[in-house]
């Protein structure tokens, strides 16, 4: 899945009301950013991890991120501390956004703004950015540290 396309469709979701943008669409455009992120991060493990040399692998490590795992790792001050600033400005955006997703999706009480979620649009689309402005082996220290469990030495 291409981010981009992601973020094009959050945007599109925040303009489809003349007046004011529903609460329904502002709350899957919020979903959609931080899915746009998700997957961002789904495809730079794949293609640091194994590039294009067999497609059935590269599907297996792009389905292998789980969010909570992500959330956990990201949230780690002490596990970031090791990565460059891109890579712990996107795992901040990260957990930040998960956050907003879960109220997006499951909140019944939360309620979006259309500038709050066009600012919420706009930090996703950052963060992928920066994710592929990151050096290649900062990226792939930092997906490693996602997918394998850490064992003391």
């Amino acid at each position: 899945m291409k981010a981009h396309a992601l973020i094009n469709t959050a945007v599109g979701l925040t303009g489809l009301d003349r007046r004011k943008p529903t609460q329904a669409n502002l709350r899957r455009a919020t979903s959609t950013a931080y899915y746009a992120v998700f997957h961002s991060l789904a495809r730079t493990a794949a293609d640091v991890l194994i590039g294009r040399k067999s497609k059935e692998a590269w599907r297996q490590v792009y389905r292998a991120l789980e969010h909570g795992k992500v959330r956990s790792v990201c949230s780690n001050r002490h596990a970031m501390k090791i990565f460059p600033i891109e890579i712990r400005e996107f795992a901040d955006t990260f957990v930040d956004l998960q956050k907003k997703r879960h109220d997006a999706d499951y909140s019944y009480e939360a309620r979006f703004a259309k500038e709050d979620t066009l600012a919420v649009i706009h930090r996703a689309d950052r963060a992928i950015e920066q994710l592929k402005g990151a050096n290649r082996v900062d990226c792939c220290r930092f997906v490693v540290h996602l997918l394998f469990k850490q064992r003391s030495s």
